[in-house]
């Protein structure tokens, strides 16, 4: 009879009888890589556990932060390389796209893993595991508009992100040759309010400016625009907040065109339901999120209109022996109407619950209730402005702006990386990106 090695063990010589829990964490995105990184420092550095982390690329950008990379104003450095991380902490990283699941063998399966030239470098696979934690985050929704997948970039993953950088800049460079014969603006549109087409507009405006200093000064004739089906910008914040970015985007000469309804994209245009036609060379869809399809077809998991895991108070599905964290996960919240909502402070509370719970099931102990903490909401509007709004027992909810909020928004990043380096690694990488942005350009030109 095989058996678990309880955490209490950890002393005692272990016999060939007794085997190692395995963890297989699908996804490393901020809760899978934050998950992992906790549980090889807790479990994987004592011999306890193993824990695989499987994902589809070989880098971690906090998806936060993937409008910067969009823009090219993001610092390269702060990618974190998966093998390197699981070295570091007692892990083990395996690439590859999840494509299936079987409950009674206990099994996942992922696909075949091929280079850009079309060449198959790694097989199919199937790991096998006792505990499995989903973490593969979330996609835009398109909700099924005609001509949004073939006209649009989205912004879901790094690789989606510098495609849209790389064609920006083709964009750019195009759009000033042009203007050396012709007066032509170059016309991005963004469809979505939410905080990631919000903040990309701000980092966009941005990027021009900077362009233009470079002495690219043909660059400034470029018009942004923001088309959002509620009547207001950040829909799910608070009005006051809303209005302030709305506000500050209107000083920047961003266009917003609120309460419209896009109904179809072409390669030229942007279809409303009032019937209005919005030209746009470049076209980006932010709108609304859900998990990915194949979420649907996993062995019969509940999962809900938008594919998310059905989640109970512990986090876990419907099978006893699998979790599902972050955007993948519809999660209940006590008192409000709705899920926990899917941010960035929430997928690191559900990595840290998570983390205890499954330390309490290898000796045998009860689930940790996930508590969810709202903390407030914070929108960076690139060097321009941050604004937001602070949420606590005493002082309730309060809004912050300017200098303060920037603070804020930026100590959100930084809890995210101590969770996956500690205190003195973070320190010094914060360190050296100083010194690279003073020593490299402020955006990627290439």
């Amino acid at each position: 009879m095989i058996k678990f090695l309880p955490i209490k063990e950890q002393g005692a010589l272990v016999s060939n009888s007794i085997r190692k829990h395995k963890i297989v964490i699908v996804g490393g995105g901020a809760a899978g890589l934050e998950l992992a990184t906790s549980l090889g420092r807790k479990l994987g550095k004592k011999g306890l556990a193993e824990i695989i982390l499987l994902d589809a690329t070989t880098t971690h950008i906090w998806k936060p932060l993937l409008h910067e990379v969009a823009a090219g104003t993001l610092d390269e450095a702060e990618q974190v390389d998966y093998l390197a991380q699981a070295y570091r902490n007692h892990f083990r990283f395996r690439l590859g796209k999840m494509e299936g699941l079987n409950r009674q063998k206990k099994e996942i399966y992922a696909s075949p893993t091929f280079n850009e030239s079309g060449e198959q470098i790694i097989p199919r696979r199937t790991f096998s595991y006792d505990t499995l934690v989903m973490a593969i985050g979330s996609v835009s929704n398109t909700f099924g508009i005609k001509g949004v997948e073939e006209n649009c970039f989205f912004l879901d993953t790094t690789s989606q992100a510098f495609r849209f950088q790389k064609h920006m800049v083709e964009s750019y460079i195009k759009s000033i040759a042009a203007n050396e014969t012709e007066l032509k603006s170059l016309s991005i549109a963004i469809v979505g309010g939410g905080a990631t087409g919000v903040e990309l507009s701000a980092e966009l405006h941005e990027v021009t400016d900077m362009l233009a200093v470079y002495g690219l000064e043909q660059s400034s004739n470029v018009k942004l625009t923001i088309i959002e089906a509620s009547p207001q910008l950040l829909p799910a914040l608070p009005a006051k907040l809303a209005l302030a970015t709305q506000n500050q985007l209107a000083k920047l000469e961003i266009d917003l065109k609120l309460g419209c309804r896009v109904v179809e994209i072409t390669k030229e245009v942007i279809k409303t339901l009032d019937g209005e036609m919005i030209p746009a060379e470049i076209k980006v869809w932010a709108a609304g999120i859900k998990a990915a399809d194949w979420v649907n077809r996993l062995d019969g998991l509940e999962t809900n209109q938008i594919n998310q895991l059905i989640v109970d108070e512990t986090l876990k599905t419907s099978d006893d022996d699998i979790f599902a964290i972050g955007d993948c996960a519809a999660c209940p919240w006590p008192g409000h109407k709705g899920n926990v909502p899917p941010r960035a402070q929430a997928a690191h509370q559900q990595a840290a619950t998570l983390c205890k719970t499954i330390l309490n099931r290898l000796n045998g102990q009860a689930p940790v209730k996930y508590d969810y903490k709202d903390y407030g909401s914070l929108v960076a509007l690139g060097k321009y402005s941050t604004v937001g709004n602070l949420m606590g027992n005493l002082m309730g909810s309060v809004t912050i702006g300017g200098f303060i909020a920037r603070v804020v928004y930026l100590s959100l990043y930084k809890m995210h990386q101590v969770a996956i380096h500690g205190y003195y690694r973070t320190a010094l990488l914060t360190l050296s990106n100083l010194f690279r942005r003073s020593a490299h350009a402020k955006i990627k030109m290439h």
